[in-house]
Order: C-alpha cells, then structure tokens, then sequence
C-alpha cells in the first residue's frame, strides 16, 4: 500500500493569491483520496494576506490560522494535516518544513534575514528546505537564484507547471547535477482545478522528519493529474 500527499499548498487565511480556507483544502484533499497535505502559506516575505504592521505575535497567529483550521477539519475527517511555509528570497521561494509556530513566535524577523542565515537557522532548529519551482518564470522575476549547498531537495514537479513541462524538466536537471533529491506538490490556491500533484509515499508520515527520511532514500515518486509519473 501506498499513501499520497500534498506537500505544497495555500490558503486564503495565510496567502494573498489563495482562494480556499485551510477547512476546504482538507476536505477537498480527503475526497481525492490524500493520506495527508502540508500547509505551506506564503510567509512575510512573500504574497502574504498577514498585515505587515502588525506587532510579531499577532502576525504569526494569524499566519497560522490556515494550518490550524486545516488541522482541525483533519481531525474530523481523518486526513493528516502538517504544518509548513513558503519563505520568499527575492522571487525565489522555498518550502520550509519541520518547524512551528513556537519556532516562528522565537525567531521574530527572520523574514528580513540574510538568507543564507536564515537558512542556517532554520536548518540549526531541526527544519529542511525544499528549493519551490526553482526556474519557474514570471514578468516580476528578473533573475533566477539557486542556493544548492543550503537546500535538501528541490521540487522536481510542480503541479502549477504540468503545462509547462521544460519549467520541471530544468529543476529535475538542476536536482541532477548537484545530487540533490526531487519532490513533487500542486502549488495549489483554490479547490477548483487542482493538479493532483504531490507525491506518493510506501509508508504513513508521522512527522515531518519521516517524509525527509523518504525524501533521502529516494522513495518518493512523483504525482500529475492523480497519476504517478516517470522519473
């Protein structure tokens, strides 16, 4: 048996662009048959839908909301609900993993860091990073940045990409050449039309700490459209 799960997605609680609260993505990705999704809203220095001028505390709760509803909807329905965040470096983004809201609550700016500090960091408080949609190209985005030596995997599929395949077909390439494992998530912001993507695993997760596991151990293969698809 094999279990799927969404490891990249918004909600209109923590994310500008999203569409669907944290409680419609749950039950959303309970009906396609998901074992479990990560909530990955865009963090402060990103499309975020937290005011900015707001004291810390107060951000970060409300940041945390779309994971909250999501993992309250979760209990209900028995889908597993983990918690993530996108953290912006210019217009590259990078999905942020094994960490929480009491980390985010004790490292008050760290969305004005350098960041390869701030990676450090992140990496020194027990998360891992995935390098999101690496050559994904926009009007906004004026050059590409990759930080190989300070990421743990790169996001080989993006379900926002299945469209334009040569955008996942750099990043598999890119992922090649540094010896970096691949992953796979829909990107997804609204519960109308979603990709399907995400990855499929040979066992449950836990924690956070387990998908990393089978990340390294080259046991995750990769979803499109609800279907598995070649490496």
């Amino acid at each position: 048996m094999r279990y799927r799960y969404e490891t990249h997605l918004h909600t209109c609680e923590g994310s500008a662009c999203a569409g669907a609260s944290g409680a419609e993505m749950a039950r959303i990705h309970k009906e396609l048959g998901y074992t479990g999704i990560f909530v990955t809203d865009h963090f402060f220095n990103g499309n975020t839908a937290v005011p900015r001028d707001l004291p810390w505390r107060e951000r970060v709760e409300l940041f945390c909301l779309g994971y909250e509803h999501a993992r309250e909807e979760g209990e209900k329905i028995g889908l597993d609900v983990f918690f993530g965040f996108e953290y912006g470096v210019h217009a590259a983004d990078f999905l942020v993993y094994n960490l929480d809201k009491e980390w985010l609550l004790q490292h008050e700016d760290i969305d004005r860091m350098d960041a390869r500090r701030a990676f450090f960091q992140m990496h020194q408080g027990g998360g891992f990073i995935i390098h999101a949609h690496p050559f994904r190209e926009r009007d906004y985005i004026d050059h590409i940045e990759l930080f190989p030596r300070d990421v743990d995997g790169v996001e080989v599929v993006n379900g926002a990409h299945l469209k334009q395949p040569e955008t996942n077909d750099r990043a598999r390439i890119y992922a090649m050449m540094y010896g970096l494992p691949g992953t796979a998530g829909s990107d997804s912001h609204h519960v109308q039309g979603l990709p399907r993507s995400g990855v499929e695993l040979p066992r449950k997760v836990a924690q956070a700490t387990d998908y990393l596991e089978m990340i390294q151990a080259g046991e995750v293969k990769y979803l499109g459209y609800g279907q598995v698809l070649e490496k």
